[in-house]
C-alpha cells in the first residue's frame, strides 16, 4: 500500500471547522485585548484619589505593556490559523514543508496551523 501524500476533502472539511473555530476565538481574544490596551471601556485611573494615582498609573502602564505583547501574539496566532485556510482550500493543507509527508492528524487538531511534522521541526531547532 502507497503512502498517503494529501488529506481527502472530507478530512479537510474536519480541519477547516476546527481552525473557523479556533480562529473565532482568537479574534474574540484579540479584540478583548485590544480594548483593554486602547481603553476603550473608559475604565482608567483617572477616577482615583492622587494618592494611589502614581503607583495605579505604574501598575496600569505595565498590565498594559504585557496586554499589548498578548495581543501581537494572538494577531500573529491569527495570520497562522488563516494561511492554514488558505492551505485547506489549496488543498496542501497538512503538508510537511520540509519533508512533504503528511503530518500526523493527531497534531494539526493540537496545533492546526502546523507547518512541520514534530520530526522535521526537531531537526530544524539543532
Amino acid at each position: 500500500m502507497s503512502e498517503k501524500t494529501k488529506y481527502s476533502d472530507v478530512e479537510l472539511e474536519e480541519f477547516r471547522q476546527i481552525i473557523e473555530n479556533k480562529l473565532a476565538i482568537a479574534r474574540r481574544e484579540y479584540a478583548e485585548l485590544k480594548s483593554y490596551v486602547s481603553n476603550s471601556d473608559g475604565n482608567d485611573i483617572t477616577d482615583t484619589s492622587p494618592t494611589f494615582k502614581t503607583l495605579e498609573e505604574g501598575a496600569s502602564t505595565l498590565s498594559k505593556e504585557a496586554s499589548g505583547q498578548l495581543a501581537q501574539r494572538q494577531m500573529k496566532f491569527i495570520q497562522h490559523l488563516e494561511a492554514a485556510l488558505v492551505r485547506v482550500e489549496n488543498k496542501t493543507y497538512g503538508i510537511c514543508r520540509k519533508t512533504g509527508k503528511l503530518i500526523p492528524k493527531e497534531r494539526l487538531r493540537a496545533v492546526p496551523h502546523a507547518t512541520l511534522t514534530v520530526e522535521a521541526k526537531e531537526t530544524s531547532k539543532r
